[in-house]
């Protein structure tokens, strides 16, 4: 998906009326679809807008290119409609639609437990058995609580890299320390940008954890960014990929 503009990180955050970190509710899952391995996070809000209480991002184990997913919640059942392109990426997680969203017919229909998760995703003829068993989950509602290790599949993504940003505590916060790169193919960490300091304030400003590292492409060359939080907008850190390197690399100015 493609990177926000400054100007689309300040609109979501207005429409949230959030200007700071303390509303990711995650939990992160693995298990199978059918047959086929997965990994599948979700996080809860009380409104993304237009209705949707949930978002969130997905792989198959095997192609390791996260889907982004979004929907309701009530009580414990869950529906989840997948993002089939850029186009309807903006229209419905970056800009919002402007009517409530209809989760009828959406792939996933799950019942969420302490545990796990068991149901359905079916799609035209095809139909298969979920089942998933909780492995993590982060809370910054207040003093921040992680369980597991908590790894954000990010919905940025490139035809060769994914991105996963690995959220800890720090003191009485939580925020990412490391983004792994992750090379599709290969299924491997191929490279690892830390973060730290004094502050613990990376991948903590949008209001989709998912939206925090973002891609574009500029003079044919890949770049991702980064968002920090720290302040009422933000600020962002860009990379740049290496064709000499195979690496991506800090941009300064």
């Amino acid at each position: 998906m493609g990177r926000l503009s400054i100007s689309a990180i300040c609109f979501v955050l207005l429409l949230t009326g959030k200007a700071a970190a303390g509303w990711y509710q995650v939990d992160n899952y693995e298990g199978s679809i059918g047959p086929n391995p997965v990994h599948l996070s979700l996080q809860r809000y009380d409104s993304f807008g237009s209705g949707i209480t949930v978002e969130g991002s997905y792989f198959y184990d095997a192609e390791q290119s996260p889907i982004a997913v979004y929907g309701k919640i009530s009580g414990t059942s869950v529906s989840l409609c997948e993002i089939a392109d850029d186009k309807e990426f903006d229209q419905v997680l970056v800009m919002g639609s402007k009517t409530p969203v209809d989760t009828t017919g959406c792939p996933f229909s799950l019942n969420v437990g302490e545990r796990g998760a068991t149901g359905t995703w079916s799609k035209g003829p095809d139909k298969f058995p979920v089942t998933l068993k909780k492995v993590a989950s982060l809370d910054n509602n207040g003093k921040a609580k992680i369980d597991g290790t908590v790894e954000i599949p990010f919905w940025a993504q490139t035809a060769t890299h994914r991105f996963a940003g690995v959220y800890e505590k720090a003191g009485f916060l939580a925020c990412m320390t490391k983004l792994q790169v992750i090379n599709k193919k290969r299924k491997k960490i191929v490279q690892v940008i830390r973060f730290g300091g004094d502050d613990c304030n990376a991948g903590i400003l949008m209001t989709a954890i998912y939206m925090n590292v973002q891609k574009q492409t500029e003079r044919n060359l890949e770049v991702i960014s980064v968002n920090f939080g720290g302040s009422s907008s933000g600020y962002t850190q860009d990379y740049v990929f290496s064709v000499r390197t195979k690496k991506y690399h800090q941009l300064v100015d």
